[in-house]
């Protein structure tokens, strides 16, 4: 039996920012903390969602997301929250910010340790509605945490974890196109690959989701479509909009779940002073999880080649990687910074990752190292 599930209050157009008091009055959030990152600040976006509150709200703000949030962030941020008497979190940036309010909410009206409620170490059940209300506000074309019932944060045991819940939906998610104007071309890439990415690795999950499927599609039409025309032209106005789009409906497709791309990608985020960025590394790997998934998805492959408006036949996987080429991404791992040497234990962390179950073949250790070596 499938189960199917949808989703959150979506306000979404060039100047949506507009309608901040008004939810925050919905909500009932008279003294959010405001969780940001020291990109954002310095990008002058805060200074712009401040103009919004207007002189009836105050935030508190905290700034210190780190790229890859941790849970000592999190502590960090949440105690912020309960000394200004807080009642609610407004998180702006990008997937890292979101994701970071998201665990701020959970921790200001749950018990810690945080670890507790990672999927995969059984954590889902004890996330009750009492998580604190969370109005989130993109500012990057990429994770759709603004629509996902996810954050992925590195606990202390320096292991990177899902929290996964319907009751981590943001109550609201404002998406503004004009926020990612000001967006640099790699990071309008990189963040680009990682809608896409998502729309591929949901449509290819096994798990049944017609809905799903379509949204996922829909959005892989959009991404590959004005993926190049946002890098190119970040004031671009449509192309902003398409690409906002694409990560809106990446991440409201991942209900369904995603697969060895991200499986490989949240312990390769964790790797000790690294500091790899997801969505690089997901356009990274695509090329080869694709083609190892590709004996177990032929059926859909038609489907997906058409949304990617290659011809009939085509190669996905040569078209991403000739795609990562002309947006000049990293060519693989090693560009990274990330030495050979580390592979083998993502290999061996791959399987313990929550999407690694939702991959539409199921890899070996093995199967991951030589994902990670063609990937290098």
């Amino acid at each position: 039996m499938a189960i199917i599930q949808y989703l959150t209050t979506i306000h979404f157009d060039h100047g949506a920012i507009s309608v901040l008091p008004a939810e925050l009055r919905r909500l009932g959030i008279a003294r959010p903390l405001l969780v940001t990152d020291p990109g954002v600040v310095a990008a002058g976006l805060l200074e712009r969602i401040l103009t919004v509150f207007g002189s009836a709200v105050d935030p508190t703000i905290w700034s210190g997301t780190p790229s890859n949030p941790t849970e000592d962030a999190v502590v960090a941020a949440e105690a912020q929250y309960h000394a200004q008497g807080c009642d609610g979190v407004v998180a702006l940036g990008g997937g890292s910010a979101i994701d970071l309010g998201k665990a701020v909410a959970l921790l200001a009206t749950h018990p810690g340790p945080l670890q507790q409620y990672a999927a995969v170490e059984g954590g889902a059940a004890k996330i009750t509605d009492a998580v604190a209300p969370l109005i989130a506000i993109p500012t990057t074309a990429g994770t759709g945490s603004e629509v996902g019932r996810g954050a992925v944060i590195v606990m202390r045991s320096g292991r990177k974890l899902g929290l996964l819940s319907p009751h981590l939906l943001p109550k609201s998610a404002v998406c503004d196109p004009e926020l990612t104007f000001a967006l640099p071309p790699g990071l309008t890439a990189a963040t680009g690959m990682d809608a896409i990415a998502h729309c591929i690795e949901t449509y290819l999950a096994g798990a049944v989701n017609p809905p799903a499927d379509a949204i996922a599609l829909d959005g892989l039409r959009r991404g590959v479509a004005y993926i190049e025309r946002a890098t190119n032209d970040g004031g671009d106005r449509e192309a902003r909009w398409q690409m906002m789009m694409a990560a809106t409906e990446g991440a409201m497709a991942f209900q369904k779940g995603l697969g060895a791309v991200h499986a490989l990608s949240h312990p390769l985020g964790a790797v000790p002073g690294a500091n790899l960025h997801h969505g690089t590394l997901n356009a990274v790997l695509l090329p080869a999880v694709l083609r190892f998934n590709r004996g177990a998805v032929e059926a859909k492959l038609d489907s997906l080649v058409q949304a990617m408006g290659l011809r009939p036949g085509a190669d996905p996987a040569a078209f991403i990687a000739d795609l990562n080429a002309r947006l000049k991404l990293p060519r693989g791992l090693g560009a990274m910074g990330l030495r050979r040497s580390a592979l083998m234990a993502i290999a061996e962390a791959a399987p313990k990752d929550h999407c690694h179950q939702t991959n539409p073949r199921n890899p070996s250790v093995d199967d991951y190292l030589r994902m990670l070596e063609e990937s290098y």
